[in-house]
């Protein structure tokens, strides 16, 4: 600690030895500070406060029906951007600054200075912000100022109407795009249409149901044209029954045969054909079913009246029992038989041609079982990118609507209000340069540029003050030390010389103290 007290003292004596060099230097300096603080020219600034409503009854009513904007991150936005070059040409035009600019130099520097100095400050919970500008003319800072407040309301209103037209040309664009395809699509849907034309059902493309039903009524027709073939041997077996009868019988045996024997060969025919159709009905039905109870009430019916007739033709016989059987009435019945024998067969005809007919169209269906996969997944294709492109289409028209009238919520005055809250106006008193604050860092500046101009003389010419410093710079031993002795001329001179040094330091410090009176006196009196 002594040792370094000791290098400080030394540092302190070398720089006092240099102590005229180093005052007059603080002296140029703040000189030349005081005359640099008083000759900046004042400066005048020009502020207006913008408050950006973003609160709009608009906005729920809208709600669904519109693109709600993030009004405060556009405003957020659009304060961050706009001091561009683009806004700064604009502006300077506005506020007729470009008129003292006649070279291209002059106006990028202009262009440079106002980027620099132009301010926009926002308080930061509440949408209200602060446009200033600062100038040695006041009018023409509230120019700018006023210049800037336009362009801040018309880059705003202007933005979004740019942004909305911009997203209405493309989503109209877009929807030219997707009505092609869909014309494409609709035409490729009739074209596969016509050309399959032969497997569409009345639910569409489903070839195992439609197979499914043509085997039914195949099945149906079947069942019908046994129940017709079955009709007509009954007829063929009464013919041949009623041919083999003899003519030679015994009336009595001949009675007694015709009244076992009695017939009703057309009663027999409808009975074994509702049979027939009864049995058919089952495999598909309850006995409840309303076709069964029918069904088996004619049969019922048909039983009774075959009763019936056979009784009445005992009857006959039995009264007639000489009259052989085979006379008119054999004949009759003959005849019957014949004509039911004649319907039969055409029955049996037309039967057969529906057994053909859906035959050949069962086989025709299986065939086309085979390719139906191939096309049911064409078709699907088909109707997929159909459903995408119309899916879509739709999707563009609403979202056109939607972005028109978002367009039209934006540029309508109720969405965002810009209210000046403070008109442009420049103040009365210059905000720059703070002369009073300069003053004394000028000061600050010169005493420092006077000790460092000491300092580095010192150390240009280092002077040893002890036996010390000696020895610890050489590194040999001090055999001895001799003492200068001062005579009292040398005592008055040094005293003199101080007094002169004292003099000229405080005539600096009072300079610097005069000036700051002096401006604070000037600023009362503007004030």
């Amino acid at each position: 600690m002594e040792e370094l007290l000791g290098q400080i003292v030394s540092v302190a004596k070398g720089m006092w030895r240099h102590r005229w060099p180093a005052l007059a230097v603080s002296w140029f300096i703040a000189v030349v500070g005081i005359v640099v603080v008083l000759a900046v020219p004042d400066k005048y600034e020009a502020s207006a406060r913008i408050f950006v409503d973003t609160q709009s009854i608009l906005k729920p009513l809208m709600s669904g029906l519109a693109v709600q904007p993030n009004v405060e991150q556009q405003v957020v936005m659009l304060s961050r951007t706009l001091i561009s070059r683009p806004n700064v040409e604009k502006l300077i035009r506005m506020a007729d600054l470009d008129l003292g600019s006649t070279s291209k130099a002059a106006q990028e520097n202009l262009i440079e200075k106002l980027t620099k100095e132009l301010q926009i400050r926002n308080t930061g919970r509440d949408n209200l912000y602060t446009l200033a500008y600062q100038d040695p003319n006041p009018e023409r800072a509230k120019r700018v100022v006023q210049s800037l407040v336009s362009i801040f309301v018309e880059s705003s209103l202007g933005a979004s109407r740019k942004d909305s037209d911009a997203a209405k040309k493309f989503i109209d664009e877009q929807i030219k795009s997707y009505v092609s395809k869909l014309e494409e699509a609709e035409s490729r849907l009739k074209d596969f249409r016509l050309r399959n034309m032969e497997m569409q059902g009345a639910d569409g493309l489903d070839m195992a149901g439609k197979a499914a039903a043509i085997s039914a009524q195949l099945n149906q027709a079947r069942l019908e044209l046994r129940e017709a073939e079955k009709a007509r041997d009954s007829a063929k077996q009464q013919i041949e029954a009623e041919k083999s009868q003899t003519a030679n019988v015994t009336a009595r045996s001949i009675l007694q045969e015709s009244a076992i024997n009695v017939s009703t060969p057309e009663l027999d025919a409808r009975i074994a054909s509702l049979r027939q159709n009864l049995d058919g009905l089952l495999q598909r039905f309850t006995d409840r079913h309303p076709d069964v109870v029918n069904t088996r009430r004619l049969i019922k019916d048909l039983e009774d009246q075959k009763k019936k007739e056979m009784a009445e033709l005992r009857k006959a016989a039995m009264a007639n029992p000489a009259a052989p059987m085979g006379g008119a009435n054999q004949g009759l019945v003959t005849q019957e038989l014949g004509r039911m024998l004649a319907a039969s067969e055409v029955q049996v005809a037309a039967l057969g041609a529906r057994v053909s007919e859906y035959q050949s169209r069962l086989a025709r269906a299986q065939e086309l079982m085979k390719t139906a996969p191939q096309v049911e997944a064409e078709f699907a294709q088909l109707n997929r990118d159909y459903g995408i492109h119309k899916k879509n289409y739709e999707d563009l028209v609403a979202r056109r609507e939607s972005a028109s009238m978002s367009g039209e919520l934006e540029g309508s005055a109720g969405t965002v209000d810009f209210r000046l809250i403070d008109p442009p106006r420049a103040s009365q008193k210059p905000v720059a340069p703070n002369r009073l604050l300069l003053l004394p860092l000028a000061l600050v500046a010169s005493i420092g540029a006077g000790l460092g101009l000491a300092f580095v003389l010192s150390q240009l010419r280092a002077v040893f003050f002890d036996a010390r410093a000696v020895r610890n710079t050489i590194g040999l031993p001090i055999l001895g030390v001799v003492t200068l002795v001062r005579s009292d001329a040398t005592r008055t001179r040094e005293s003199r010389n101080l007094r002169k040094f004292a003099l000229a330091s405080s005539g600096l410090l009072g300079m610097f103290i005069a000036a700051v009176v002096v401006l604070t006196v000037l600023a009362n009196r503007a004030g």
